[in-house]
């Protein structure tokens, strides 16, 4: 019994760490103005996180070797690339990319 109430307030214990590093920083820059800069700055991480996950999905890499380029990805990645610079949106963007992977997927 004992290690099931373990697990139980381990579970809990994360939730509630997971939930605060997610709604803390919101409630922390309610009460504060940022400047211009730092507000500038941050504007730029969703566009490096989605260019990293883009990059990293590219390439396949074997201990060993040189990276590989992933093909498949690679293909889709082009109507994916149009329709973000076409429509800036993200919704547009994730739905032409699942789309393409899918049927580049389906046809190689």
């Amino acid at each position: 019994m004992l290690s099931i109430n373990y697990i139980i307030l381990t579970i809990i214990g994360c939730a509630v760490v997971t939930w605060l590093s997610r709604v803390l920083p919101f409630v922390l820059l309610k009460k504060f103005d940022l400047p211009k800069a730092v507000i500038e700055f941050l504007s730029f991480v969703p566009i490096v996180i989605m260019s990293t996950l883009w990059f990293n999905s590219l390439f396949i890499q074997n201990i060993g070797e040189l990276p590989k380029i992933n093909y498949e990805n690679l293909i889709a990645s082009l109507p994916t690339v149009l329709s973000a610079i076409i429509s800036k949106n993200l919704l547009v963007i994730v739905i032409t990319g699942i789309i393409s992977l899918a049927i580049v997927r389906y046809v190689m």
